[in-house]
């Protein structure tokens, strides 16, 4: 069994858009956490469990995984996807490697932050206008929100990373915010 909810554990619609955490129920799932009560209650709340992924299933019943919740940004009440935003700007020329975060903002409660690491640091403003450019194409087209379009780009000599090599965002909203 598989659904789509919002924050209020509502079930959302199978349209293709409307995007809410990734729940499943299946016999086969693991039942629990080994000697740890509160995680397991929390994993399962609801009777389902929670994968802790955000996506939107279509009328057919396809699944689409848009990002992490740990990873969306909550800007206004809305979520936007970081993998959106990253993935959009890692396809311009000059762009080495990048990550959108969310930081905190009085108004919004979070604003995306993109971090851009450049193939070649003399080429900054040649990155960013081609970044911004790709983001007013989306918008215009209808595949990004304006409201999730990051109000800074911000040029990194580097980007954090875990252990297994993955971009750290904790590590960067804990510096960055």
């Amino acid at each position: 069994d598989l659904r789509i909810v919002n924050e209020e554990m509502h079930v959302q619609p199978r349209d293709g858009e409307t995007t809410g955490e990734v729940m499943v129920r299946a016999p086969w799932l693991t039942a629990e956490y080994v000697k740890n009560p509160a995680a397991t209650a929390e994993l399962w709340r609801g009777g389902f469990m929670h994968t802790g992924d955000v996506g939107h299933i279509d009328a057919d019943g396809s699944l689409v995984i848009t990002d992490r919740i740990k990873d969306v940004i909550k800007s206004g009440g809305e979520w936007v996807s970081s993998l959106a935003l990253e993935s959009l700007a890692s396809s311009i020329e000059g762009v080495r490697e990048v990550a959108a975060i969310g930081v905190p903002n009085p108004k919004w409660g979070e604003r995306p932050l993109l971090l851009v690491v450049a193939a070649d640091q003399a080429d900054h403003g040649r990155v960013e206008t081609a970044v911004r450019v790709a983001f007013t194409t989306a918008v215009t087209a209808g595949e990004l929100s304006r409201w999730a379009v990051p109000e800074e780009i911000r040029f990194v000599a580097e980007i954090a990373k875990t252990s297994v090599g993955k971009i750290d965002k904790k590590t960067l909203r804990s510096e960055l915010s």
